[in-house]
């Protein structure tokens, strides 16, 4: 009776075995890996299986070629207006922009620096190269060859033409007796070396120039380097006409009734 249960459970056995094997052999059939499901797959061979996956998915995006776009160019960067507050009141001290631009000509030949002051957070190189181009162009006051513009560093310049918050512009225009509060506008300070540009107004323009910004900052180098050379305010005197670059362009185009004058940033424009 012992013997025959032995070979009883020997035979049981047996057949659970047989059927084990079966039921693996079949399922490495079906899966056509040669015996190895992803379950037996190790995280490093399930990652590398993902990532080929990935490579060759028909829907992924394609790499942006935007961060290896051209930097703007001088005239674009002049034509983007840039945040600052109208309210700013800066540090009062200033930063001589490095650097220096040879005057182009032979006229009668002003030197200058240009200061920026600390934390405006805007681009001083262009500030700086936008006053020689300007002062230098054959629109502004080296028209015909009379005057040139030089930028130096370190010395004594003719003058300063210094970029600032609103702020420290009225704490300067105010030694020479000049109130900028009212328009929050810029000034020549006389009776000091600075030529004051409002940081507010060169990064945001005004309403008589809308989206001209470009030519608004030109405007404003002009006028009051203008300043600095002698000249005083003038309007145009008809409707329709070009305003003269002394006019105060920031405040108004229209200096009295039926009379609206055309902005212009220049003292010989056209030419």
């Amino acid at each position: 009776g012992k013997g025959g249960k032995g070979r009883t459970f020997t035979g049981i056995a047996a057949a659970a075995v047989t059927t084990v094997l079966a039921v693996v052999v079949a399922g490495q059939a079906a899966d056509g890996r040669g015996g190895q499901d992803a379950r037996g797959q190790s995280a490093g061979e399930q990652a590398r299986d993902a990532r080929a996956s990935a490579s060759r998915a028909d829907g992924r995006p394609t790499p942006s070629t935007s961060a290896g776009a051209a930097p703007l160019t001088y005239d674009q960067k002049m034509g983007v207006k840039y945040p600052l507050s109208a309210t700013l009141d800066g540090p009062g001290t200033f930063e001589a922009v490095p650097g220096i631009a040879k005057a182009p000509g032979t006229g009668q030949k002003f030197t200058y620096r240009v200061d920026v002051e600390k934390g405006l957070g805007l681009d001083a190189e262009l500030f700086a190269q936008a006053v020689q181009k300007t002062l230098n162009d054959d629109r502004s006051w080296a028209h015909n060859g009379a005057r040139t513009f030089e930028r130096i560093h370190s010395g004594r310049p003719d003058f300063v033409i210094t970029l600032a918050s609103p702020g420290t512009t009225a704490d300067w225009c105010a030694k020479s007796g000049l109130d900028t509060t009212v328009d929050n506008v810029s000034c020549d300070s006389a009776a000091t070396e600075r030529v004051m540009i409002n940081a507010y107004r060169w990064a945001q323009g005004s309403e008589t120039y809308g989206d001209e910004i470009h030519a608004y900052r030109q405007m404003l180098i002009n006028h009051e380097v203008g300043h600095r050379l002698g000249y005083s305010h003038v309007t145009c005197d008809k409707d329709g006409e070009l305003a003269p670059v002394m006019q105060q362009q920031t405040k108004f185009l229209d200096p009295a009734e039926g009379i609206h004058c055309l902005p212009n940033a220049w003292p010989y424009p056209g030419r």
